[in-house]
């Protein structure tokens, strides 16, 4: 079996192991998240990938840090905690919302953490996103659209910008992806 595929197993079996550690069925969790019980049995075994917001509202459920339900990639010890190697990092999700995240930080034990984004051509989240962070994104290539609270942004190659604990969401309407790198503050994966 390949690591992808290991990695992918381990969550499954993470998520079924949190589950019965906190004494829930598949039906209590499934309600909670308000999914069907097929689709939660689905990804303990492996056979459906989680997106990045399934992932968040299963470690709210679940009361864990989103960090753990994320797959870890081998790496040579001498390399541990120091280096992230470009085919070697961490993904966060499955990518169906449009968006593909990798963590770029070795870990999440300091006091902040790197993610290198891409958001498809005319991918958009609809929800609200609100955490009790502070973020900076510098925009690698394309152009993204952000709503921050009540003010509206459409950003491209070489700009940055910030959001501090505001509500935010993100729209990639044009024909390009958007490559962008975010550092936030505490890490939320």
């Amino acid at each position: 079996m390949n690591q992808q595929n290991h990695q992918r197993d381990t969550l499954g079996a993470d998520i079924r192991s949190l589950r019965k550690a906190r004494g829930l069925t598949l039906a209590e969790l499934a309600e909670r998240l308000q999914r069907s019980v097929g689709w939660l049995s689905q990804v303990e075994r492996d056979l459906s990938e989680p997106s990045i917001s399934d992932l968040r509202q299963l470690a709210a459920c679940l009361d864990v840090p989103v960090s753990m339900l994320f797959a870890h990639s081998a790496a040579p010890a001498e390399e541990v905690g120091y280096i992230v190697r470009a085919g070697a990092r961490r993904p966060l999700g499955s990518g169906d919302e449009g968006l593909i995240e990798e963590l770029l930080s070795p870990d999440l034990t300091d006091d902040f953490e790197m993610v290198h984004s891409t958001f498809r051509p005319h991918a958009r989240i609809t929800e609200w996103i609100k955490r009790p962070t502070q973020e900076v994104g510098y925009v690698l290539s394309g152009q993204l659209d952000l709503e921050i609270g009540d003010r509206a942004f459409s950003v491209g190659v070489g700009d940055s910008f910030r959001i501090r604990g505001e509500a935010y969401r993100w729209a990639n309407p044009h024909e390009e992806r958007a490559v962008v790198i975010w550092v936030i503050a505490p890490p939320v994966y």
